[in-house]
């Protein structure tokens, strides 16, 4: 029997406007804090590893909090969706505060970049964790599930491309030569657009699928069904590994351009062939449907880790073309993986409902927290390294910090895609999705 479709375009285009909204400062965070501090606002590389460690740490105390703050809500509005009303406007001003620069001693400095670093994550924490718990509850038809996440990550990942293009030519056009003022003006920029799409989420998207009766359950009874639930686990541990290799590479891309070619006009255009993600995440719907979820992801990781070993050719051929075609098809396969996170993360709330507990914000978590810890770590890694090997800001590097920025830019996410593939291998796809329908 065909299941009803019950979200129309106006809604789903909103939905998917959420991560786009949310990727606007988190590109910048993940792609160019690092940077920002280290050779801009002023922190050795050693502190910022610090800040980075300690920062992610109250992360992942924190998506657990918000988790099960969404889980004893009850308002007008629902369970979720309240979030993006409540949390947009602190999210972009401490984004905003985050790049600020204010003319303090060095202690006082530092202790800024806590404040702001510390609040920003917990906001992101605030406005991203719901758009992953609220999916389930649109739609009953796993179909359109599958179609919103694609939609979600379609947006989220156009406009990480976006940001990773054009935020050095606005930092340049905002600034003048200062960057201070152009990553300022810039993280304003978006911080504006960014507000203007979460509350558009708020007015369009609804809450149509809850369970009163098991959706208030004792901490004992949903830490029952967590044990039971397996999917889960397997699924938080590949989206950390995800996002642990995405921040290594990431952070390191700039220094590799700036230090190791020389050629940090190349940039925007290196980061313009990561659009081959949107590739990817559309491939989803078809492949999804003719052979699952799960062997739907590793095939997107074979992609990603095919790609990565031709950037390895390329990095030491000093070949650009080879290069930005291991970019090109890298893209593509971590397109496909981070379009089914949400997806499956989806299925993984509606088996714990199978299970007797609707706990979609606890569940949900498992996104941002496996976000935090991937980007705490990769964070704490890469300055960890680089701080290691004598790194200098905007002076000619050593070999060691040359061979440091490539072991960052090549080797280390190698290493984590073949443990991302084995991990899936654990996913029981077909167990969950049985328990589900019955």
């Amino acid at each position: 029997m065909e299941q009803t479709w019950q979200t129309g375009w106006t809604e789903r285009i909103s939905y998917g406007l959420s991560d786009a909204a949310d990727n606007l400062i988190f590109q910048m965070m993940s792609s160019y804090l690092l940077f920002f501090y280290t050779d801009i606002f002023g922190l050795p590389a050693s502190q910022t590893a610090i800040l980075f460690l300690v920062a992610r740490s109250a992360d992942l105390v924190e998506s657990i909090i918000v988790g099960l703050i969404i889980d004893r809500t009850r308002s007008r509005y629902g369970k979720s969706r309240p979030f993006f009303l409540w949390y947009a406007l602190p999210y972009v001003i401490f984004a905003v505060l985050t790049f600020v620069t204010p003319p303090f001693s060095a202690n006082g400095k530092l202790a800024w970049a806590y404040i702001t670093y510390l609040g920003l994550g917990f906001f992101y924490t605030a406005v991203n964790l719901p758009i992953t718990s609220i999916l389930p509850t649109l739609s009953n038809n796993e179909q359109e599930l599958t179609l919103l996440g694609v939609i979600r990550q379609f947006f989220g990942s156009s406009v990480q491309i976006v940001v990773a293009v054009f935020t050095i030519p606005l930092v340049a056009f905002f600034g003048h030569g200062n960057r201070q003022a152009g990553f300022l003006l810039t993280i304003i920029f978006f911080s504006i657009i960014s507000f203007l799409l979460i509350i558009n989420t708020f007015f369009h998207v609804h809450e149509r699928f809850t369970y009163p009766a098991i959706s208030q359950q004792s901490l004992k009874k949903v830490w029952r069904m967590l044990k039971n639930n397996r999917p889960w686990f397997v699924i938080s541990s590949v989206i950390f590994l995800y996002w642990l290799v995405m921040s290594i590479k990431n952070q390191t891309t700039i220094y590799y351009f700036r230090y190791v070619l020389n050629r940090q006009g190349l940039l925007p255009w290196a980061n313009s062939f990561t659009f081959a993600a949107l590739i990817g995440v559309v491939l989803i719907v078809k492949l999804s449907a003719l052979y699952g979820k799960k062997r739907a992801m590793l095939t997107g990781m074979i992609i990603a880790f095919f790609g990565q070993i031709i950037m390895a050719f390329a990095v030491y051929t000093n070949n650009l073309l080879l290069l930005f075609t291991g970019i090109f098809i890298n893209s593509t396969g971590n397109g496909m993986v981070v379009g089914l996170v949400s997806i499956m993360i989806a299925d993984t709330i509606r088996y714990g409902i199978s299970l007797g507990v609707q706990a979609e914000g606890l569940l949900a978590s498992t996104d941002d927290f496996g976000v935090n810890m991937g980007l705490g770590l990769g964070g704490m890694i890469t300055a960890g390294l680089l701080q290691f090997s004598g790194y200098t800001p905007n002076q000619v590097q050593s070999p060691l910090t040359i061979s440091i920025i490539d072991l960052n830019y090549i080797w280390i996410p190698l290493i984590i895609y073949i443990l991302m593939f084995v991990v899936l291998l654990f996913y029981d796809e077909g167990k969950m999705l049985k328990k589900i329908a019955q």
